[in-house]
């Protein structure tokens, strides 16, 4: 008997699609956080924006440190909460580096009343959200970026209240 139906051929399993490579580098002692809970926000975070991939770097750092790269690398001879370095062109597809400030977050968390790890994942997901190509500048996508923390950090478990 000839058959009418072909057996279909089963394609092998796909293979996951590999998240890139993401170095976390805590410089500081002020603020307790841990590395899990630093990729469970970059992975929210980057999960917004799938298309843009690369190899990611986020250092946590004290005020001292990111003032001084504020000041070499923006003219700027002060603290601040995050610089994000895009690297887009740098090699193997380098996505850029974050710097947030425990010590920035320490400070605003207690004036707010909030976690000051939750405020510090507030700043790393902010940062990665510039390199993702989100921007803040006009009011428009100002409320785009703050939704899209939003999401971020509600998918890492953030639950608190971040925004006024």
């Amino acid at each position: 008997m000839k058959r009418l139906v072909r057996a279909r051929r089963r394609a092998p399993p796909r293979a996951a699609p590999q998240a890139p490579p993401l170095e976390i580098f805590d410089r500081q002692r002020l603020v307790r956080l841990a590395r899990r809970r630093v990729a469970a926000a970059v992975a929210a975070a980057r999960a917004l924006e799938p298309r843009r991939r690369g190899a990611l770097s986020v250092a946590l750092v004290d005020d001292r440190a990111i003032r001084r790269l504020h000041r070499d690398h923006l003219g700027l001879d002060r603290a601040t909460d995050v610089l994000a370095f895009p690297l887009a062109d740098g090699p193997g597809g380098l996505l850029g580096e974050v710097v947030a400030s425990a010590e920035t977050a320490r400070r605003e968390a207690a004036t707010r009343a909030l976690a000051p790890a939750d405020e510090l994942l507030l700043y790393v997901v902010h940062g990665v959200l510039h390199l993702l190509g989100f921007d803040d500048h006009a009011a428009g996508d100002r409320r785009r970026m703050r939704a899209a923390e939003r999401r971020a950090l509600r998918a890492a478990g953030v639950t608190g209240k971040l925004f006024p």
